[in-house]
């Protein structure tokens, strides 16, 4: 005989009725069995699949978005060797908020787009998207190698770089960059944290290759032709991970109803999530401090004497430049190449540890970094030992935020009938995060190379970035305040139980101090009768005859 669970079945029986007022989890049918009603069963059906996918396309696929990590954020961080070509040659004399201003356009169309691009994965559209971004990148490099200058000493034009460079490379990277995390965690969801961690070393390495390439290709050949040969290697990575960069097949799609509907492109889920709203502003001030390093960091070096530059514009000239100097890419590149190791941590512990508690480390870290260590750097041994430790901890500052959102959704859909939503709306909620942090990504550089160009001193730089980079991590801790602990208690709770047991403490002493004066003890109350007899029964007695013989 077969039992049906089903909640129209169900009606009229006492018996259904008093199992699912059952309060044990155990003897619930509602629990055991879904409902017609419920999109997903109640019981998680990541529970039953393996720790590592089995199928070799989830491999494929995580080395994909590999790919889109390094053509994305990639060539972002790659940005300064760049700008320290451009300010020696074609973009000679030109101030320093114009250079990077290329570099934070790229960063603000990634970021500012994430929103609609991450609801559009959602959707099932992400063959779509990543094939957009694919197209843009490699175009917008070859047409810069077209449009810039062959003549060494000739000047470019600034306009056509940025819309070239900054604009429409920029349009590329902004698929990949929310494409690269979410499509891999599809394949990976016991392992998200880990495989979130592999995807974003692909920044970092892209923050070696792309430096060290532009670097040796310009002394070998020229400046457009080197670009031509990153734009060759970038549509390699783009077409395998057009190809392989596809979702888990069995992965759910949050497709919406309508296209034109504002809950579309905004969650409204997200306005009493306060959680959510301090990581985001958490995010937003590390934006404001965090690339102003990277693209920096070159000129900071040049500048102090710790490296050289040919032609080096009107830039001020090294000051105790030693015989066998240092090229000013390779602190690039070191602090690139420490990223990836960062990353890599934050890939095995993040899942152990927890990734927004790792990343609130990390940002304390660097912005001490950046406000004690970069300001004391007076020789070429301790730029390269800040380019190292601020490298490590950088990337995990900047791999974390994916998976501290995945982090606050399964805090907040945690029902039965809502868990899946933790996953569907990654994309979405990782969007919208990034979006508004679009604006601090844009302004934060350009105010930076303001600072510069104005005080004609890189501490103004070092200061702004560390303070940004302070903020953020205020904002951290807030986030974690309104997230409960692994044990389900929220942190205030904690707290407030502490805080009591000091006080009950406290009262408990000063409890044994009075019982122990003798004018106390008669006005001691007592919760637990006595078996003493009172003075009222006792007095009663004396007068009684029995008790006088």
């Amino acid at each position: 005989m077969t039992y049906s669970f089903d909640k129209d079945s169900r009606k009229g029986s006492e018996v259904s009725l008093q199992l699912s007022n059952t309060p044990t989890e155990a003897g619930s049918v509602r629990n055991m069995q879904p409902s017609r009603s419920s999109p997903r069963p109640s019981v998680d059906s990541s529970m039953d699949e393996p720790d590592w996918p089995q199928s070799w396309r989830a491999y494929a696929c995580l080395l994909g978005c590999f790919f889109l990590m390094f053509n994305s954020w990639g060539l972002v961080n790659a940005y300064g060797t760049w700008s320290s070509y451009y300010v020696g040659h074609s973009l000679r004399n030109t101030d320093q908020l114009q250079l990077n201003l290329i570099g934070s356009t790229q960063s603000f169309l990634v970021l500012l787009l994430s929103n609609p691009v991450g609801r559009l994965l959602d959707a099932g559209y992400a063959r779509h998207v990543i094939g957009f971004g694919s197209i843009c990148v490699p175009l917008g490099l070859f047409l810069l190698s077209v449009v810039h200058p062959s003549d060494v000493g000739a000047r470019a034009n600034f306009g056509t770089i940025w819309a070239l460079q900054g604009l429409v490379v920029g349009l590329g990277m902004a698929p990949f960059f929310v494409s690269s995390s979410q499509v891999a965690s599809t394949w990976f969801p016991k392992r998200r944290g880990l495989a979130v961690g592999y995807v974003a070393c692909g920044a970092s390495i892209a923050g070696v290759v792309y430096p060290t390439m532009l670097r040796y290709l310009i002394e070998a050949l020229d400046f457009n032709r080197a670009v031509r040969c990153v734009a060759g290697l970038t549509t390699l990575t783009c077409i395998y991970s057009f190809i392989f960069a596809t979702p888990n097949p069995d992965h759910d799609h949050h497709a919406p109803q309508k296209w034109a509907s504002k809950r579309t492109w905004f969650d409204t889920d997200v306005k009493t999530n306060k959680a959510f709203w301090w990581f985001t502003a958490a995010v937003a001030f590390m934006f404001f401090g965090f690339y102003p390093v990277f693209f920096n960091v070159e000129e900071w070096a040049a500048f102090h004497g710790y490296g050289t530059r040919n032609r080096a514009g009107q830039q001020p000239a090294p000051n105790g430049e030693d015989n066998a100097p240092i090229e000013t890419f390779w602190l690039l590149t070191i602090m690139n190449g420490s990223s990836t190791v960062g990353r890599l941590i934050l890939a095995h512990f993040s899942d152990k540890v927890g990734s927004l508690n790792m990343h609130g480390a990390a940002q304390i870290t660097c912005s001490l970094l950046v406000l004690v260590l970069w300001p004391l750097a007076s020789s070429e041994s301790a730029a390269i030992a800040f380019c190292v430790v601020f490298g490590l901890f950088s990337g995990t500052v900047i791999g974390c935020p994916p998976a501290s959102i995945s982090n606050i959704l399964n805090c907040t859909y945690t029902t039965s009938d809502t868990k899946h939503f933790a996953k569907k709306k990654l994309g979405h909620w990782t969007g919208m995060m990034y979006s508004f942090a679009a604006i601090p990504a844009l302004t934060g550089p350009v105010i930076a190379g303001h600072l510069i160009s104005k005080y004609q001193s890189y501490l103004t730089l070092q200061m702004w970035s560390g303070f940004c980079l302070f903020l953020s991590f205020v904002c951290m801790v807030l986030t974690r305040w309104y997230l409960p602990c692994e044990d389900g208690e929220m942190v205030r709770t904690k707290l407030a139980r502490m805080i009591g047991r000091h006080l009950q403490s406290d009262r408990e002493k000063g409890y044994k101090s009075d019982i122990g004066s003798p004018d106390r003890l008669s006005q001691a109350p007592t919760r637990v009768p006595s078996e003493m007899p009172s003075r009222q029964m006792s007095s009663e007695k004396v007068h009684q005859p029995e008790r006088m013989a």
